[in-house]
């Protein structure tokens, strides 16, 4: 149907000088037309495409979540272990712990 409009409107406007008007009429079309084509490739074209995008923003925004709670984690671990062997050392050069000799 827009194929169609489009298509008449170019075998109108053949060989004519074009207004403004027009010109934007057969851009708009025209990029209508490819927009509903790119949309219908991505399989976004149906009714449920809208829900199915938001669901996706939410779940990549769990995912961003997790990854940073994850990452937090990790580098709490290392900061924890990293104190845990400074303290061990400094116990160790005052002598409150003695290393088994052998």
């Amino acid at each position: 149907m827009k194929e169609e409009m489009l298509a008449r409107m170019v075998a109108q406007a053949d060989g004519q000088v074009l207004d403004m008007v027009t010109i934007r009429a057969l851009i708009e079309e025209a990029s209508e037309l490819g927009a509903g084509r790119a949309l219908e490739r991505l399989g976004l074209a149906d009714r449920r495409a809208e829900g199915d995008v938001r669901e996706l923003r939410e779940l990549l925004s769990a995912w961003r979540d997790a990854k940073k709670a994850a990452r937090g984690a990790v580098i709490g671990w290392i900061v924890r272990i990293g104190m845990a062997l400074l303290l061990l050392g400094i116990a160790v050069k005052v002598g409150l712990v003695g290393l088994v000799k052998g």
